[in-house]
């Protein structure tokens, strides 16, 4: 499904950029996560809960899963990697920089088609909907639809159905599924394709429809240890995104749980 390598230019830019942008290390009895944007939400509620039962701190980095993946692979010293997509954590494995045996899937989530505002009206979402007519020349708002697992999941789906020729020329791309969501909740973009759980914590966004899941592979969310960590919490924390406690959390933003 993933199509890496990146765009030429983002690859020139990024490692220049991973190591400067990255936060500090939490420290002996703290770790450094790095986690997919559409993650934001759930994931501060479940290390709050964990830093309430240990004591010990949690430094997030949120971005789209494949700059996290490229900052891992450039020696950036993440000691938890939660993705948006299996095929960026194979990339994690195939290049040696994940811990031997710590990776698991964990979470899943739906793709959805959002409008602008809160009285939107629902369409369906089949190879018979008039997306171009809809957007009205508008753009459609997606993540990086080479790169970042949510865009590259809205491409698959629109071109599963039939529809992407006639909105290609229409799509504006952002750095992250948070980003494209902001586009739309700001009236940037009329439209736009984002993760059911990123729709469900904006609230000037309406979700119209739900893409069906056979238009696209399904959504599934790893997390694993990143070879270079040396935090002692590493493998707690890990042990913990799958606890009772962190599935409550989890539930409660809309995800689903991978059993």
């Amino acid at each position: 499904m993933i199509r890496p390598p990146m765009r030429p230019i983002l690859l020139a830019a990024l490692p220049a950029l991973a190591l400067s942008v990255l936060p500090a290390r939490a420290g002996a009895e703290g770790i450094l996560v790095f986690a997919a944007s559409s993650l934001t939400n759930a994931l501060n509620g479940v290390a709050d809960a964990w830093t309430r039962r240990t004591g010990h701190p949690v430094v997030i980095s949120y971005a789209g899963s494949s700059a996290l993946a490229r900052q891992i692979q450039e020696g950036a010293p993440a000691d938890v990697f939660l993705s948006a997509s299996g095929d960026w954590m194979d990339a994690l494995e195939a290049s040696g920089d994940l811990r031997t045996g710590t990776r698991r899937d964990i979470l899943g989530n739906r793709l959805v088609l959002i409008a602008h505002g809160r009285s939107a009206e629902e369409v369906s979402i089949d190879e018979n909907l008039d997306l171009a007519g809809l957007l009205g020349g508008g753009r459609l708002s997606v993540a990086l639809i080479e790169a970042v697992p949510a865009g590259i999941y809205a491409r698959d789906a629109l071109e599963n159905l039939g529809l992407w020729d006639q909105v290609a020329p229409l799509v504006v791309q952002s750095d992250n599924v948070r980003a494209a969501l902001s586009f739309v909740a700001r009236n940037e973009a009329p439209l736009g394709i984002v993760y059911a759980t990123d729709a469900a914590a904006e609230d000037n966004v309406t979700v119209i429809g739900t893409f069906p899941e056979e238009s696209h592979d399904p959504i599934v969310y790893p997390a694993a240890i990143p070879a270079q960590s040396e935090s002692p919490d590493a493998q707690a924390f890990l042990d913990f995104l799958v606890s009772q406690e962190a599935r409550s959390i989890w539930r409660g933003f809309g995800f689903s749980i991978v059993e």
